[in-house]
């Protein structure tokens, strides 16, 4: 009899739609699995903003849990989620193939306002990242906050009087949910490896390392691998305003990344253009050079902020 391996996932729609894609490429390769069912601190707490909550992996360290007590033996992760350095125990098995990586507006009567930087308007999202970069582009709005899976935010739009709301457009399109009254945001740079999906096992478990690698979509991880180098070097979590985007076209990485401060009000970018074959640095390589062009100016006044 075939070992059947245990799959750990969130049990919001769009996180066991993550785990269910996993579970049938498993299965193309005759590899047998069963999900498993966790609520995380982020799923259990829909209302302190995750920026106040301030704990890296909050969506993610209930799974490594449960890997690392063997209750499970594969954990799937929205990848954005996953912080920039693994629970000790954990490994990478996997990053699939990438979906969008836009953010998008769901906007309630029409989306005029958006054509006038002076509008006022109320827009809601848990996203320090977002939120700063919509500041910077409308001074004049009012930021709301918006926790909840997928299903719950959309529910919680057409509840209030806001103008609109900031999702990820991979979370509303893999499960089918996108209302018609959206629009891509192509001027916000993502949170790094946005619309990526990791697959985790223990360290130690070199079987699973070894099918689950038969998923890994090469171009994905190295450009999510050189966002998350350049989120790392800059310590920064789901509590700090950084973006990061890496591409490949053409044999060639172009890399473009930014912080803003909480206010949105800062801003500095940096971009960068590599061959792939050399790109294993430029996360890291690009965080120095924003860094030293006035980042560090913005993150030293977040770390005070914070304290």
């Amino acid at each position: 009899m075939n070992k059947v391996f245990r799959i750990g996932t969130r049990d919001s729609q769009l996180a066991v739609w993550q785990a269910t894609l996993v579970q049938q490429q498993l299965a193309a390769n005759n590899i047998s699995t069963e999900l498993v069912y966790i609520k995380s601190e982020g799923d259990l707490d829909l209302i302190t903003p995750l920026y106040e909550i301030g704990v890296q992996g909050i969506f993610t360290k209930t799974l490594d849990a449960a890997l690392l007590s063997k209750r499970i033996d594969i954990a799937v992760h929205s990848m954005k989620d996953v912080p920039t350095q693994l629970a000790a125990g954990i490994a990478q098995a996997a990053v699939l193939e990438r979906a969008s990586y836009k953010d998008i507006l769901v906007f309630k009567n029409n989306k005029d306002f958006l054509n006038d930087f002076n509008s006022q308007a109320v827009i809601a999202t848990s996203s320090i990242r977002r939120q700063a970069q919509w500041l910077h582009r409308y001074k004049n709005h009012t930021i709301e906050n918006l926790r909840g899976n997928v299903n719950t935010r959309l529910r919680k739009v057409a509840e209030n009087n806001w103008n609109g709301a900031i999702f990820a457009a991979a979370g509303l399109e893999r499960i089918n949910v996108r209302p018609a009254n959206s629009v891509d945001l192509d001027w916000m740079l993502p949170a790094p490896s946005q619309g990526a999906i990791m697959v985790v096992c223990r360290e130690e478990d070199n079987e699973v390392k070894e099918f689950c690698g038969s998923l890994n979509h090469e171009a994905t991880a190295l450009c999510t691998k050189i966002e998350k180098d350049f989120l790392r070097a800059l310590m920064g979590g789901c509590s700090t305003p950084i973006s990061a985007l890496a591409v490949i076209e053409n044999d060639t990485v172009y890399f473009r990344g930014n912080i803003f401060s909480l206010d949105g009000k800062q801003k500095v970018e940096v971009e960068k253009k590599v061959n792939k074959n050399n790109a294993g640095e430029t996360g890291f390589e690009a965080a120095e050079e924003l860094l030293s062009n006035g980042g560090r100016q913005i993150s030293e006044s977040i770390r005070n902020a914070k304290k």
